[in-house]
């Protein structure tokens, strides 16, 4: 038997920017699950993806703009290309 996993996309995912730069914040879950995942795509299409979850969606947004914050957008920017980051 083949089992087919959905895919539930929060309403809060968005494009965020600091610093002239933009990324795109992914959160989602399985259907069914209770916690949320945090994926952040680069303008070079780099991901960033979290091993914690999180209990609410806002909580996973809220996750996202703290590192911004806190480390700057450059901390969630890899390379361009097959560049190694850094």
């Amino acid at each position: 038997m083949q089992y087919i996993s959905i895919v539930v996309t929060s309403p809060l995912s968005q494009e965020l920017s600091s610093e002239n730069q933009a990324v795109r914040v992914e959160i989602y879950k399985l259907e069914g699950e209770h916690r949320w995942c945090l994926e952040v795509v680069d303008e070079y299409n780099n991901s960033t993806v979290w091993d914690d979850t999180f209990e609410t969606d806002s909580d996973t947004l809220n996750e996202a703009q703290r590192i911004i914050r806190d480390d700057g957008i450059f901390a969630l920017i890899g390379p361009e290309g097959d560049e190694e980051w850094a």
